[in-house]
Formats: C-alpha cells, sequence, structure tokens
C-alpha cells in the first residue's frame, strides 16, 4: 500500500513538472506613443481564452505556452500581435485611424467594415460617450447622412421622429424598426426606453441589402444599437453624472403695453366700437386695475421657470473567460422651462454571458425603464395672448382668476391647470436570451458552424389618469382613467456557417422567427361628482359615467437565408432572401417575399492599385438591389369590422351589432418597396481624409391608401394598395484629420444628404388627388396654398384690375386685407387640377404647390480639437429647404385684436400702411392662407469642452480614467423664421392638445465621469 502511495505520488509530480516546463511565465508593459500607460488593455494568447488585462500602470503577467502570439486590444488603438520571445515585453500601441477593418454590427451578426456591401453607417463613438443627451436621437440628429431626425415635440421626455431616406408611406409607419442587441423592439416602444448611457455603438442600415434581412420591418432603415457588456477583466466601475441649466432658446416675445394699447385702438376703429373711456384705453373690465395703477405683468415669465436637468449613471462590468456581467442603474430628473413639464426617468440593465463549456454560451439582457410626466401644465400658448394688465389672482391674492382678460373668454388663465396633478405613467420591462452553440469547438469538422436561439419579452404598461374641478372653474368636475398594456413575444432560430477556403471565404446565415403582439387598452370616464375629494380613485361617485375597452393581437412569421462571399477581401457578394407572413393581411396575400443581392470591389487590394496607394490607400465600389416590405397596418384592416349600436324597442334599449362604414379588403397586401444603391467609400493619405458617397432610388409600389366609395355601396372607404412613391437622393459623408502632431489634432467630419420624393401613381388613374394634396410627381407632404404678394391698400380698393385695383382680381377685399395672387381657374381638361391663368377672383382654383414639409437638403458639420488633456467639440447642423405654415402668423382673424401679438409681427393700419403686416380686421385672412414660411435653419447644435486628468495622477490615486466637461446645447439658431422655433409644433387655440406648445431649449450642462 505504501508503495502505491508513493508511486502514485511520483507520477503527480511529474505531471506537474511537466505542466510547469510547458508553461512560460511573461510579463510586459503596454504604453503608448506619448509614454503613458494603457490601462485595461486586453492581452490574450492567441487562439485560446487565456488572457488578462494591464493594471493601472500598464503592467501585465501571464502564463503561456511555448511558441505563444499576444494579442494586445484596446479601444481606440490598432490591436498588434506580438510572439513571445522573451520573457519581458514593451509593447507600444499606436492610435487606429484605420476605419475599413473595424468590425460593425449588422443584421444577424458582425463584419468588417471593408467587406461590407450595403449601406451601413456608424454612430460616432464620441456622440455616444462624450456627449450628454437626454435620449438616443439626439446623438443621431445630424451625424447621419440621410437620417432626418426632427424633434416636433420639445416636452420633456416626449421621442423625436425619424425619417430614413425619405417617407415611403401616408398611412403606414414611416419610423425605422429599432433593433436593440440583435432583438428587434416592440413597435410600442420608443428609443426613449433605451438609456444612452448603456450604448455601446449604434449602426443604421439604409439600403435594400442591409435591411431585406428583416423583411416587413425593414422598409424604413434599421437602427441597431448594441449596448455594453462585461469583458473578461477585473471588476470596474464607472459613474456618470451631469447637471444641466436650461432657458428657452427665442422667446417669442409679446407686444409692449404700448404696441397693446395701439392694438385696442385699432381694433375698436375697425369695429366700429369705440373703447370704453372709463378704462383709459384697455379693452377689458379686468385690465383696468392694474392699468390704472401702472402695474403690469409678464405672462411668459410666470408660466417659465428655470430648467434643471440631471442624470446620474452608475455600472460594474467585469469577468473571466466562464462568466461575464454589466450591471448598470440611471436616474434623469427633468425639470421643465415652463411650469408643470417635469420628467423622471428611472432605468436598470443587467446584461449576463456565460460560458460553462467551451461550445455553448449562454446570456441574458434584463431592461427595466419606468417613465414619469406627472403633473399639471401651464399653458404656454394662452400666456403668450394675454394682456400685460390682465388680472392673475382673484381678491384672495391665492385663487388663479379664471379669465385674466374677462370680459374675455376665450383665454383662460394660464397657469390654472398647474393646480391640477394629473399622472402620465409608462414603463418598459424587456427580458431578452440567447443560447450559442460553437460546433467547431465540441467537433473540428465542423468548425465554423454555429446555431444561436434568441428570445425575447417585452411588457410595457401605461397608465393616465386624470381629475379636474373647481381649481379649473369645473363645478361640476370631470375625472376619467386611461390604461393600456401591449405584450411582445419574440423567439428566433439562427444558424450560421462561416468557412475560408484559401482566399475564399464564405457565409452564410438562415433564419426562422416569430413574434407576437397582443395590445389592449381601457378607458372610464365620469362627470357630474358630488365633490372634489376622491377625483379619478373614486369614478363611480360622478352620474354620468362611460366605459370603453379594445384589444387587438397581431402576428408574424419569418423565414431568412443569406450568404456573403468575398474573394480575398477584394470581389465582395451578398444575396439575401426573406420570406414573412402577417396576420393583419388576408388568407391570399399573408406571405411576401423579399430579396436582395449586393456586389462590392476593394479596387485598392489589386495589383494594379498599388503604386497609388500611397495617396489613395482605400477605395471601394458598391451596389445593392432589392426589396424590403412595410405590414405596420391597422390589425383587422382587411376584415369587414363590426360597431355596436344602440336600438329602442318596445319601450327599452337593447345593443345590436351592426357592419362599420369601413369596407373589409382581403386582398389587400404588403407594401413593397424596391431599392437601389451606389456608393463609392474611400481613403486618402492614410485615411488622413476619408468618406462614403452615395445615391439611391427607392419606389414604394402598393401604397395602402383609403380610398373613398360611392354611398350606395353602404360603405365610406377601404384599403386599398394604389398608390406609387419614390424618393431619390444622394448622401456624402466626409472625414478629414486636419492637424494631427504630440500634442494638437483638428478632425473634421462633414454630413450631407439630399432627399427628393415623388407621388408616381396615386389612385391607378393617372390622376392627383386634390383634397388630399396627393399630387403625381410632386413630393408627399407639400404645402398647398395661394401666393401672398401684399396688402391691400386704400387706394387699390373700388378700381379696376387694369388699374391695379381689386375689382376683378378679388372684389370683395377691403384696405389691409391679405393680396393672393390670381393665377388659377377652373379644371378644363379633366384632370382634376386648376388650370393656368387669372380668372378674375380668389378660389381654391388659385392655390399652387409652394413647397414641401421635407427638407431638401440636410448637413452637419463636426470640428474636434484636442491637446493633450483637452478636447473640444463643435457640431453644426443645418436643414435647408423646409417650409411649414406658420401658426403664430395664421392666428384667426377675429383674434387678432382681442388678445397681445408677438412684438416682431406688426398690423395694417391706414397710418401704417405696411405691405407685409395684414389689419386686424375679421376680413384680413377670408380665403385662409396659411402662412407657409421658410422654416430653414442653421444650428450651433452642441459645444462640448473636456478635460480628463493624467495618467500619472490617475496611476497615482489608483483610478482608470476622470474626465470633467462642460457642453451647450442649442446655443443659436440661424433662421428667417418668426416664432418659436422652425423645427417645433405650434398648435393654435382650440386644439384638445394645447401642452404640445413647448419651446426648444438652450442647456448649458457640467458633468463628471470616473472609472474606478
Amino acid at each position: 500500500m505504501y508503495k502505491l502511495k508513493t508511486f502514485i505520488t511520483c507520477i503527480a509530480l511529474c505531471l506537474c513538472s511537466m505542466t510547469v516546463f510547458a508553461q512560460t511565465s511573461v510579463t510586459g508593459n503596454v504604453s503608448d506613443l506619448n509614454g503613458e500607460a494603457v490601462i485595461g488593455a486586453s492581452i490574450l494568447e492567441k487562439g485560446t481564452t487565456n488572457g488578462t488585462i494591464t493594471d493601472i500602470d500598464g503592467n501585465f503577467t501571464l502564463n503561456v505556452s511555448p511558441g505563444a502570439t499576444l494579442q494586445i486590444s484596446y479601444i481606440g488603438y490598432i490591436t498588434q500581435e506580438v510572439p513571445v520571445t522573451g520573457r519581458s515585453l514593451a509593447i507600444i500601441l499606436e492610435e487606429d485611424t484605420q476605419t475599413l477593418d473595424e468590425v460593425v454590427v449588422v443584421g444577424y451578426g458582425t463584419q468588417k467594415r471593408s467587406d461590407i456591401t450595403g449601406s451601413v453607417t456608424s454612430v460616432p463613438k464620441e456622440r455616444l460617450s462624450n456627449l450628454p443627451v437626454q435620449n438616443i436621437a439626439q446623438s443621431i440628429q445630424g451625424v447621419a447622412a440621410g437620417v432626418n431626425i426632427t424633434q416636433t415635440s420639445s416636452v420633456p421626455g416626449d421621442a423625436a421622429s425619424i425619417v430614413t431616406r425619405g417617407r415611403s408611406s401616408v398611412n403606414l409607419s414611416n419610423s425605422p424598426l429599432i433593433v436593440v442587441d440583435g432583438v428587434a423592439m416592440s413597435v410600442d416602444a420608443s428609443l426613449n426606453d433605451v438609456n444612452p448611457n448603456d450604448i455601446e455603438s449604434i449602426e443604421i442600415l439604409k439600403d435594400a441589402s442591409s435591411v431585406a434581412i428583416y423583411g416587413v420591418q425593414g422598409a424604413n432603415g434599421v437602427i441597431l444599437i448594441t449596448t455594453k457588456r462585461g469583458a473578461s477583466a477585473k471588476p470596474t466601475v464607472r459613474y456618470g453624472g451631469w447637471v444641466g441649466f436650461s432657458e428657452i432658446a427665442h422667446v417669442l416675445e409679446p407686444g409692449s403695453t404700448d404696441q397693446l394699447l395701439e392694438r385696442y385702438a385699432e381694433y375698436a376703429r375697425i369695429q366700429n366700437k369705440p373703447l370704453n373711456p372709463d378704462y383709459g384705453g384697455v379693452q377689458y373690465a379686468y385690465e383696468v386695475d392694474n392699468f390704472k395703477a401702472g402695474k403690469t405683468i409678464d405672462w411668459i415669465d410666470e408660466v417659465t421657470q428655470q430648467g434643471i436637468i440631471q442624470n446620474h449613471n452608475l455600472s460594474i462590468s467585469g469577468g473571466d473567460e466562464a462568466a461575464r456581467y454589466y450591471v448598470a442603474g440611471d436616474f434623469m430628473d427633468q425639470q421643465g422651462v415652463v411650469k408643470g413639464y417635469n420628467y423622471k426617468r428611472y432605468a436598470v440593465r443587467s446584461n449576463i454571458d456565460v460560458k460553462p463549456t467551451k461550445y455553448v454560451t449562454i446570456g441574458s439582457s434584463l431592461s427595466i425603464t419606468a417613465h414619469n410626466r406627472d403633473g399639471g401644465r401651464a399653458n404656454l400658448l394662452n400666456a403668450a395672448a394675454m394682456s400685460p394688465y390682465a388680472r392673475m389672482y382673484e381678491d384672495d391674492g391665492v385663487t388663479y382668476t379664471h379669465y385674466p382678460m374677462y370680459s374675455e373668454t376665450l383665454w383662460a388663465n394660464p397657469l390654472l391647470n398647474t393646480t391640477l396633478n394629473p399622472e402620465r405613467r409608462s414603463f418598459n420591462i424587456s427580458i431578452n436570451g440567447y443560447g450559442e452553440i460553437d460546433f467547431g469547438n465540441l467537433l473540428k469538422p465542423l468548425a465554423g458552424l454555429k446555431y444561436r436561439l434568441n428570445g425575447g419579452y417585452t411588457y410595457i404598461p401605461t397608465r393616465n389618469n386624470y381629475y379636474e374641478g373647481k381649481s379649473v372653474y369645473n363645478e361640476n368636475g370631470y375625472g376619467y382613467i386611461y390604461n393600456s398594456e401591449s405584450q411582445y413575444y419574440l423567439i428566433e432560430n439562427i444558424l450560421s456557417y462561416a468557412k475560408d477556403i484559401q482566399r475564399h471565404h464564405f457565409d452564410f446565415t438562415g433564419l426562422f422567427s416569430a413574434s407576437s403582439k397582443y395590445w389592449q387598452e381601457a378607458y372610464a370616464y365620469s362627470r357630474m361628482f358630488p365633490n372634489d375629494n376622491l377625483g379619478w380613485g373614486n369614478l363611480e361617485t360622478g352620474s354620468t359615467q362611460s366605459v370603453s375597452s379594445e384589444a387587438d393581437l397581431r402576428r408574424l412569421q419569418s423565414l431568412m437565408g443569406r450568404l456573403n462571399y468575398n474573394y480575398d477581401s477584394r470581389y465582395l457578394f451578398t444575396a439575401t432572401v426573406r420570406r414573412d407572413a402577417s396576420s393583419v393581411f388576408g388568407d391570399d396575400t399573408k406571405w411576401g417575399n423579399f430579396p436582395s443581392f449586393a456586389i462590392g470591389w476593394n479596387v485598392t487590394r489589386e495589383e494594379f492599385a498599388q503604386p497609388i496607394t500611397h495617396v489613395l490607400n482605400s477605395l471601394k465600389l458598391r451596389t445593392s438591389y432589392g426589396y424590403s416590405g412595410n405590414a405596420s397596418l391597422p390589425v383587422y384592416s382587411s376584415f369587414f369590422k363590426l360597431t355596436s349600436n344602440t336600438l329602442a324597442m318596445d319601450g327599452s334599449t337593447t345593443t345590436t351589432m351592426k357592419v362599420g362604414t369601413r369596407m373589409g379588403n382581403s386582398s389587400i397586401q404588403w407594401e413593397r418597396t424596391k431599392s437601389i444603391n451606389i456608393a463609392a467609400d474611400f481613403g486618402l493619405w492614410s485615411n488622413r481624409l476619408n468618406g462614403t458617397i452615395e445615391w439611391y432610388d427607392r419606389t414604394t409600389d402598393g401604397v395602402l391608401l383609403l380610398q373613398s366609395l360611392n354611398t350606395i355601396s353602404g360603405f365610406a372607404d377601404v384599403w386599398d394598395n394604389i398608390g406609387v412613391l419614390n424618393n431619390k437622393g444622394i448622401e456624402l459623408t466626409l472625414n478629414s484629420t486636419n492637424i494631427d502632431t504630440k500634442d494638437f489634432r483638428w478632425n473634421t467630419t462633414l454630413v450631407f444628404a439630399k432627399n427628393t420624393s415623388k407621388w408616381v401613381d396615386v389612385y391607378g388613374n393617372g390622376k392627383s388627388d386634390l383634397g388630399n394634396r396627393w399630387f403625381i410627381g410632386k413630393p408627399y407632404g407639400v404645402i398647398y396654398d395661394y401666393t401672398k404678394v401684399g396688402i391691400w391698400q386704400e387706394d387699390e380698393i373700388g378700381k379696376p384690375v387694369a388699374e391695379g385695383g381689386n375689382i376683378g382680381w378679388d372684389d370683395s377685399a377691403v384696405a389691409g386685407d391679405l393680396k393672393l395672387a390670381d393665377i388659377g381657374s377652373p379644371d378644363a381638361d379633366g384632370d382634376g387640377l386648376p388650370e393656368d391663368g387669372p380668372d378674375g377672383k380668389i378660389d381654391d382654383n388659385d392655390r399652387r404647390v409652394l413647397g414641401t414639409t421635407q427638407p431638401k437638403w440636410t448637413g452637419g458639420l463636426t470640428n474636434t480639437f484636442t491637446y493633450k488633456n483637452f478636447s473640444l467639440s463643435v457640431f453644426i447642423q443645418t436643414v435647408q429647404g423646409v417650409m411649414s405654415n406658420n401658426g403664430v402668423l395664421a392666428t384667426a382673424s377675429d383674434e387678432l385684436g382681442r388678445r397681445n401679438g408677438p412684438a416682431e409681427v406688426g398690423f395694417w393700419t391706414p397710418e401704417n400702411k405696411s405691405n407685409e403686416w395684414r389689419s386686424l380686421g375679421n376680413h384680413s385672412n377670408s380665403h385662409g392662407y396659411g402662412f407657409p414660411s421658410d422654416a430653414s435653419y442653421t444650428r450651433i447644435k452642441d459645444v462640448t469642452l473636456s478635460y480628463r486628468l493624467p495618467k500619472s495622477l490617475l496611476n497615482k490615486a489608483g483610478l482608470g480614467d476622470v474626465q470633467f466637461y462642460v457642453s451647450g446645447r442649442n446655443l443659436y439658431t440661424f433662421t428667417n423664421w418668426i416664432g418659436w422655433d422652425p423645427e417645433a409644433r405650434y398648435i393654435t387655440r382650440g386644439s384638445t392638445n394645447w401642452d404640445v406648445n413647448y419651446p426648444v431649449t438652450r442647456d448649458i450642462v457640467f458633468g463628471l465621469n470616473v472609472t474606478f
């Protein structure tokens, strides 16, 4: 027995000795060109999972096999491979100025940028890591060619509108598909549900080749978001925090007291109703006290406040070869510049990846986001209308006056709603998981073969509760509760295979997926409450009650196959076929096929190009062609739907069902977009100048429109695939390194995009639709209106047109009215459009297409200056050739003399014979001119100055990185627009959604990023 133990011990010692002698301990140091230590650089033994990272001094120690090669990598530096030739290594990393071999995320995988044949735009990492933003759209706006982002509502927490390469649909969604970590987001989710601090990279797919793999969902482009995940390294803790101060970027100043009194006097003259002499020059009884006391109220100042916004983010990440993790929490709190506009966002994310065996990897992503927009909001629209002499409070000095300009009752007190406390809350709970088998690590002959299973579940509940009572002069009380929820399920089976045979590279991806989304809502309201004590918490106490609910379910099944081939990374080919089935279509049209192909040629890899590669170091030509689809049609649109109908029978009421007014159509099918893309990617002088130029042509056939029906059919309208829309455009992105020295660097990025859209056909009969403003050969979304040529003057009224008068032009015009061009006459050729040429009167035949609500071109210019540890980034955005109806100028004629107006908007009087501004008369805009105006602008979008502590100081403090910064957003706008801002919506009086009238803000932010 003793001999047996001795023998086993000897064998064990021999094995340990062999293991020790089979390993070599290597130490080293990693630094940059300036001699500064590179902290956290990854050191990996090539071909294995054996690795480590550098410490705060850039040092590392690793046991490796004899003859091993080390791979050293760090973000922003060129990856190096270093053979182990000794026990100590000194490694210097160079900053990565090359982009062609960068690995980027594409649909269902990754590719080297040099091998990509489709149109894929990457958002600069600096926009993601160095810019304090409230939502992801702010990082993308202006820096991605062909992606038009409009912040139509600046209300805190509201999402932006995103359109890629023009609008391709009228009634269906034009928003791109959002994919987070490979899993498509629910259509009920938004970019605001993704915390910007969690994002590692953003890629935008735009052409047919890159989006066809998403089939039905990809017609409007795809935004791929990759969130941060753990690395095989020691735990890293990061804190990022910033606090900002907001103010209105441009205040539409109300008229002065003198201007107001002039307005009142002129309006009284026009109405032939002299002002009450006891009022002293003001118009309303509630103005008299303040007027006589010489007291004024700045109503814009009363409804606004100092905006404050803050964001705090804490994350921890790390792991080893077996498990990696990233856990983060985020809190954002915004107090808007208009009272009552508040927004809070709470976000938690957990990304975990586990490798239990060498061939199996499993992972999960949990994201929870809560949005809170509670609070009663001040009415900026009413504040702009208030007289500075109007009354704020009742006699008790506490209760807000209902109508501050009483006896005028069109405009209530703009602060009334701040006495309310409605709830506006929503949540996004997203749970995604995956499992991947790498068969090559199981059996070597199967190298390159992988299977991945993705699963996702998203739950989005919303809650809106509201009650109003005596505090807003509703003596009876009114309240409602609105709840909705959607549940989204997704499962994807992905099989991929990659193979290299000498210089030939093949990779194939196959997909089968299924998804479903269930949505429901419930609404209950009540009136006539006995008191205000219970509010929405007890709706049954109201004597008048009503309830309603709705639900729907949509499903999607998909099959996809994609083949990538390249020879020597020189000749590139991609072919994709996707087949989708959507439940929103009829039985015969559920399935749609979406093929695409693309080819590319890396010219500078050719032997004949080598003599010029010192100048033209890279040139890739590529083109793609294919189809994508859109199925965001309302559920059950292909069916005849029943609606409830209440009948009185035998002294009682009975609820029955009847067929709705919209005819079902089982033949409706996909909107299919055919797209061709031609592009060149280039780099000059070692990429000191590099960029991309692209041209595209997209035609959407079978645009789904509601076609009106003759009433004899018993129906009002029906969905049908009858329209054809076309978008063409050119995009340019240029990156340059203007100066690059040891201490100073100056980089510039220029982005330009031009899109032209037009109707090719509307109803299949070659005729335009005048009522909907859909004109063949013109863009979708036009401004169709009269042409203003001036203002009618007193000496023109009553004279014939031949003498420059209004008779035979606009007979009913009076002095001070808008003078509109008489340029049209009734349709004579049957095309439904008016003819050119005057007919002696102003009517709808004189309207013409004046412009488009979509910009003709957009651009962005970013300059980044770096001096040692200081960095200054300046981003300028421009939007040109866009026209909008100006709600400020289009104030209803019967309101002009009854309220205050903007200081910069004048009015015609017999003494001030303006040829620009109309009179205050009720007749001054009798034809309904919309005041279309040029909404082009150029904006200093953001400027950021940052400073990083030197690495020598960080090393002493034991920190990985510390960055301080100050950033300004929307600093100045150059525009001819009259109003709050050309990008913002302006809702006029009488609309129920007046609270979208929130101005664009100028923000100054101070921030700190610390890595431990």
